[in-house]
C-alpha cells in the first residue's frame, strides 16, 4: 500500500505550502488582497509623507525615525498575519469510525431481520461533560465521527472541527481558533494603531505645508494630495479594524468566542468558562500556546474507514451480485448430467455382462435395450418461473413438478430395463 503523508491524505478543504509546513483555508487568495490593503498604503506613506519630514525636527536627522517606524511596524504586523493565517488553529483529528464505546442497544426500538426481532443499535447524538463544576452539553459531529469537545465546533469553509472556535476570518483566510485567536487579536489591534499612525503623520505633514506655504488647509492639500488619500483610508478602515479591536477585547474580557456571542446571546445562559476579567486576558496573552494535534508532515497508511454501523434503520437485503436465474440453470445442467451419466453406466454394464458370460451364446441385440430406453432416454425439459419480489430483486427459481417426476420416471424404467435384460442373459445359460 502507498504511502502518503498527512498532509497528502488530509480530508479537510485546507491548502498546504512547503510540504505541510504551512497550512491556509479554501480561500487563501484573499490573504492577497489583505496584503495589498496593508503595504500599498504605507509604501505611499513612506515615499509621498514620511520622506519629507526626515528634517523637519530640531535634530537634523530626527526625522528618520518617522520612516523606520512606518517600516518595523508594518513588518510586524505582516508578520502577526502570517502567523494567524499559516498555522494550524486547533483542528481536531477526525476519526476514520465512530467511537464504539458509546454504542448501545436498545430493546425498545427493534429491527425485523430475517423474521427476528433484534435490538436496534443506538448511538447518542450528544453527551454532557463538567466544565467548571457545570454540565455542558457537546455534541457528536457526523463529519468527524467524534464528540467536539467544549467551544469547539464545525467550520463549514474548513471541513474542520476546530477547538475554542472563534469564526471563519476571510481576510486572514483562515479558521480562528484556540491555538491564533492570540495572534489574530494582535494582529487587528496593531493594524489600528498603524493606521492611527500613519493618519496622524499624513495630518502633521498638511500641518508643516500651511506653515510653510503660509496658506489655508486648501493650499496644503493640494500640495499633497497623497496625504489626504491616505486620511481618508485610514479613517475609512479605523472603522473596521478599530471596531473589530473593542468587539473582541470585550470578548476576551468576558471569555466568550464571537460564535458563542452571536448564537447564544438570546439564550441568557450561564457563562461556565468566565474566571473574572484580570484571569480571562491572562488566559488568552499569559498561557503557553498548545502543541498542535496534527503532524501534517508524518507519513500515514492508507486505510479503508469502516462503514458505520446501523443506527436505528433497516437493513436491505443484501445484494449477492450476478444473475440467480443462470445459477439455477447450472444446478439444473449438472443434475441432468448425473442422470445421463447413470444411465450410460447401466447400459455399460449390460454389455459388459454380455461379452464376460460367453460369446457362443445367442447374440442379444443391445437395440432392444435402447428401445426399451429410448422412448425416456431424452434430457428433460427444465421449466423456471422467476417470480420477482415487490422490491425487484429478490426472485425464487422452482423446478416443475413436470420435470421432476419425468426424472424419476426415467430413473425407474432404466432400472426396469437393465433388470429385464439381466434376466434374459441368465436364462440363456
Amino acid at each position: 500500500m502507498a504511502t502518503k503523508r498527512v498532509y497528502e491524505a488530509w480530508k479537510g478543504s485546507n491548502k498546504f505550502l512547503f510540504g505541510g509546513r504551512l497550512i491556509f483555508g479554501p480561500d487563501a487568495r484573499s490573504l492577497l488582497v489583505t496584503l495589498l490593503l496593508i503595504i500599498v498604503p504605507v509604501i505611499v506613506f513612506c515615499v509621498f509623507v514620511a520622506r519629507h519630514l526626515r528634517h523637519e525636527f530640531s535634530s537634523y536627522n530626527a526625522g528618520y525615525a518617522i520612516l523606520v517606524v512606518a517600516v518595523l511596524f508594518n513588518i510586524y504586523v505582516l508578520i502577526l498575519l502570517c502567523l494567524t493565517s499559516s498555522r494550524d488553529p486547533g483542528v481536531i483529528p477526525r476519526n476514520l469510525h465512530p467511537p464504539e464505546e458509546e454504542f448501545r442497544y436498545d430493546s425498545s426500538v427493534s429491527v425485523d431481520i430475517g423474521g427476528r426481532q433484534t435490538p436496534s443499535l443506538q448511538f447518542p447524538r450528544t453527551k454532557e461533560v463538567m466544565v467548571n463544576g457545570h454540565p455542558v452539553r457537546v455534541k457528536y459531529c457526523d463529519t468527524c465521527m467524534l464528540y467536539r469537545p467544549p467551544r469547539c465546533s464545525h467550520c463549514s469553509i474548513c471541513n474542520n472541527c476546530v477547538e475554542r472556535f472563534d469564526h471563519h476570518c476571510p481576510w486572514v483566510g483562515q479558521c480562528i481558533g484556540l491555538r491564533n485567536y492570540r495572534y489574530f487579536f494582535l494582529f487587528v489591534s496593531s493594524a489600528t494603531i498603524l493606521c492611527i499612525y500613519v493618519f496622524s503623520i499624513s495630518a502633521f505633514y498638511i500641518k508643516v505645508l500651511m506653515d510653510h506655504y503660509h496658506g489655508t488647509v486648501w493650499t496644503a492639500m493640494k500640495e499633497s494630495p497623497a496625504s489626504v488619500i491616505l486620511m481618508a483610508y485610514c479613517f475609512i478602515s479605523l472603522w473596521f479594524v478599530g471596531g473589530l479591536t473593542g468587539f473582541h477585547l470585550y470578548l476576551i474580557g468576558t471569555n466568550q468566542t464571537t460564535y458563542e456571542n452571536f448564537r447564544y446571546r438570546a439564550d441568557n445562559r450561564l457563562n461556565v468558562y468566565n474566571r473574572g476579567c484580570l484571569n480571562n486576558f491572562l488566559e488568552v496573552f499569559c498561557t503557553k500556546v498548545k502543541p498542535s494535534r496534527n503532524n501534517f508532515r508524518a507519513f500515514v497508511q492508507e486505510e479503508v474507514p469502516r462503514p458505520p454501523p446501523q443506527i436505528i434503520s433497516r437493513e436491505s437485503e443484501p445484494d449477492l451480485g450476478g444473475d440467480p436465474r443462470s445459477k439455477v440453470e447450472d444446478d439444473l445442467d449438472i443434475g441432468e448430467d448425473l442422470l445421463k451419466i447413470s444411465q450410460r453406466r447401466n447400459i455399460e454394464e449390460i454389455d459388459e455382462d454380455i461379452r464376460s458370460r460367453g460369446s457362443n451364446g445367442p447374440a442379444h441385440n443391445t437395440s432392444e435395450v435402447d428401445s426399451v430406453l429410448g422412448s425416456d432416454h431424452r434430457a428433460p425439459t427444465i421449466r423456471s418461473e422467476a417470480r420477482h419480489s415487490s422490491e425487484g430483486r429478490s426472485e425464487s427459481w422452482e423446478i416443475s413438478s413436470e420435470v421432476l417426476a419425468n426424472s424419476n420416471l426415467t430413473e425407474t424404467r432404466g432400472y426396469v430395463a437393465s433388470k429385464e435384460v439381466r434376466q434374459k442373459l441368465g436364462g440363456s445359460f
